[in-house]
């Protein structure tokens, strides 16, 4: 029995550009009934976010507005011509100082939320200029640029992925002769470039914070950006190196799309969904030498796809908070009812001209298709194993905790996590803030606290024939006196750090399995290693699935020093390749917007210090061979023995960690 992932019965991966539109005019048309008369306003339905309904409704103007765009600018005039017509209405009322408050939009000097909304409006502004800009009047004009214009010598953007929001709409401002500062447009730009980690990766910020945004928004403004008036005067040349970053980068990103279209269950704002096509488009758009349009259109085709086939969008054609149901936890606190419209960033396909020779492109396969693949991010410390049998991938995660260097938080189970996959979410309730379970290796007391291990050093990254390697060290702490943001921006929780010790793991991932190696390496002070247990927990396996309405029967097994979970076809398993650990199941429910209920298979053993240990992790769509792995750590290397009989002689970390 093989796990088959859910599939869209509109095959949105070889979608026609008709059936594109077709998707976006749905979008478009479930929203709308949810306007303020003058159309300024698109307020969703549901609680209001925490930044309340006038940032809702802006938030559902200007994210509706970027798809609205999209549809005009691929095809203008003609039945586009009401679409331009709305929306321009909308822009004279939300920019109109006298309008009604039901109409008028939030200012960038009322809440910074408007400075990411008016990005969006000047991006379309600017690529709808004669069908929206040019049919408002004189006096409509100069309100938006006088909404705009605050954005000139701000400096309290977040030092993040918005500085791209501050040179988009100083761009705009300049092409319509309004006012800008090429000292501002000159260091956002520097800023940016200090981001960049390598391999074609950038940071969302100076922290490492690696996750979607690195394609939705780092990568995808500026392909945007260079083709708004008068961009590539500003650009001094830099479009050509942004361009082939981007085109480095697709070569990562188009191998971690799973089999059914699934993006990876990790970091912030996971309500976007199906914007992780976003950096795809970009790509077509770009010219990228390295990657086909044939399977850039897959790729987005097959993302966009995932969601449908999990009933995305919801009843009344709705885009809710949540991945594949409305689930409120996955959002952080500046998310409201409106925010997932951003999602619309992977339908950017749509501004392509019939035309383009996108649409006449064959969609070829993608990487998962082909054949099992191991290979490693390294500016975000991961090693990834892809496996063709079950279209499954996963990450195993040593560089990306979304923190500062030096600064000890509490574990976000957004980043920190030692594991992500594309058919698994890490738990997201409250306790999984406080207490890591899933993908953790941790020391816990005879309290039952668990330590954390953020913030990580990471060490290399290393790839070999057929396997992939990363590794890292933590000084494990207890966190006391914890702090809940009042709002949650997917940061590890604040608190008082109490340190319990050094930690190396060494991750070797091949197929489905990943070898965790796991050595406690010294002691905090006055804290004894016969106090504590090693708690290593694998994949979080989702039970009943909450969107195909059929509970489905959950197998568990645990024997010595091993335990599996097995729903459906989809296996979870963790297993001490020595003799010694007690194996467990942990249950919890509602944890996951997978699952109704989620299964952690977990190993623990006593603590020795200096000593290596290893477990064999498992996540699999198919029915992998039952036999153990054997592993011997020798003097800077480790001898595995895979479950199928394949061998391999791994070096170790030369830096102390063997």
């Amino acid at each position: 029995m093989v796990w088959q992932p859910a599939r869209d019965p509109r095959r949105a991966s070889a979608w026609t550009r008709e059936e594109w539109t077709g998707f976006a005019d749905r979008l478009l048309t479930g929203a709308r009934a949810y306007a303020s008369p003058g159309y300024a306003r698109l307020t969703l339905p549901g609680p209001a976010g925490a930044y309340g309904t006038a940032v809702d409704g802006l938030e559902g103007f200007a994210r509706t507005f970027l798809l609205a765009g999209f549809r005009i600018a691929g095809d203008p005039g003609g039945a586009r011509d009401d679409l331009a017509q709305r929306y321009a209405d909308g822009i004279a009322a939300g920019v109109d100082p006298a309008a009604p408050a039901h109409e008028r939009w939030v200012r960038l000097t009322e809440h910074p939320q408007a400075k990411v909304e008016a990005a969006s409006i000047a991006l379309v502004l600017d690529l709808c200029r004669p069908w929206v800009w040019d049919r408002l009047s004189e006096r409509t004009r100069e309100q938006v640029v006088e909404y705009l214009s605050p954005v000139v010598g701000d400096t309290a953007y977040p030092d993040n992925n918005w500085l791209w929001f501050r040179v988009v709409v100083q761009t705009f401002l300049r092409s319509v002769g309004g006012p800008w500062s090429p000292d501002d447009v000159e260091s956002d730009l520097a800023r940016y470039e200090s981001f960049y980690r390598g391999d074609g990766w950038y940071s969302d910020g100076p922290r490492r914070a690696f996750d979607h945004y690195a394609g939705w928004a780092m990568h995808l403004y500026p392909v945007l950006w260079s083709r708004m008036a008068g961009a590539d005067t500003l650009a001094g040349g830099r479009s050509a190196t942004h361009r082939d970053r981007l085109d480095r980068y697709l070569l990562d990103a188009v191998r971690l799309v799973g089999g059914d279209g699934g993006p990876l269950v990790q970091g912030r704002s996971l309500v976007y969904r199906f914007a992780a096509a976003a950096p795809f488009w970009a790509g077509v758009l770009a010219e990228v030498p390295s990657t086909t349009p044939g399977v850039l259109r897959q790729a987005a085709g097959r993302t966009v796809g995932h969601f449908l086939g999990h009933g995305v969008p919801e009843a009344g054609d709705l885009l809710t908070l949540g991945w594949h149901r409305q689930w409120r936890p996955l959002a952080q606190g500046y998310s409201g009812p409106s925010s997932p419209y951003w999602a619309v960033k992977g339908l950017l396909g749509i501004a392509l001209p019939a035309g383009h020779p996108v649409w006449a492109a064959h969609a070829e396969p993608l990487p998962v298709d082909l054949s099992d693949q191991a290979f490693a991010v390294a500016p975000a410390g991961w090693a990834v194993a892809t496996t063709r049998a079950d279209g499954l991938v996963r990450v195993a995660n040593h560089g990306t905790d979304h923190a500062t260097p030096g600064v000890p938080t509490g574990d976000s189970p957004l980043y920190a996590r030692l594991g992500y996959s594309t058919a698994t979410s890490p738990l997201l309730d409250e306790d999984a803030w406080v207490t890591p379970v899933d993908q953790a290796v941790a020391l816990v007391d005879q309290q039952g606290r668990t330590t954390h291990r953020t913030p990580m050093t990471p060490r290399r990254t290393v790839v070999g024939d057929g396997f992939a390697m990363a590794s890292s060290v933590t000084d494990a702490h207890w966190m006391r006196d914890v702090v809940t943001p009042p709002i949650d921006l997917g940061d590890g929780r604040a608190g008082t750090a109490v340190p319990a010790g050094r930690l190396e793991v060494v991750s070797v991932l091949r197929g489905p399995w990943e070898l965790r190696l796991v050595r406690v390496a010294s002691m905090a002070d006055g804290v004894a290693a016969h106090d504590l247990r090693l708690h290593v927990g694998g994949w979080a396996l989702p039970g009943d699935t909450v969107d195909d309405g059929a509970p489905r029967p959950v197998e568990v097994r645990v024997d010595a020093g091993s335990a599996v979970v097995t729903c459906g076809a989809l296996t979870s398993a963790i297993a001490s390749v020595e003799v010694g650990g007690i194996g467990d199941v942990v249950t919890v429910a509602d944890a996951s917007p997978l699952a109704r209920r989620s299964f952690v298979p977990v190993l623990e053993r006593p603590v020795t210090v200096g000593s290596w240990c290893g477990a064999l992790v498992t996540l699999t769509g198919t029915r992998p061979p039952r036999r153990r792995c054997r592993a011997t750590v020798t003097a800077g290397a480790v001898d595995v023995c895979w479950p199928d009989g394949v061998a391999h002689r791994v070096a170790l970390p030369a830096d102390g960690a063997a």
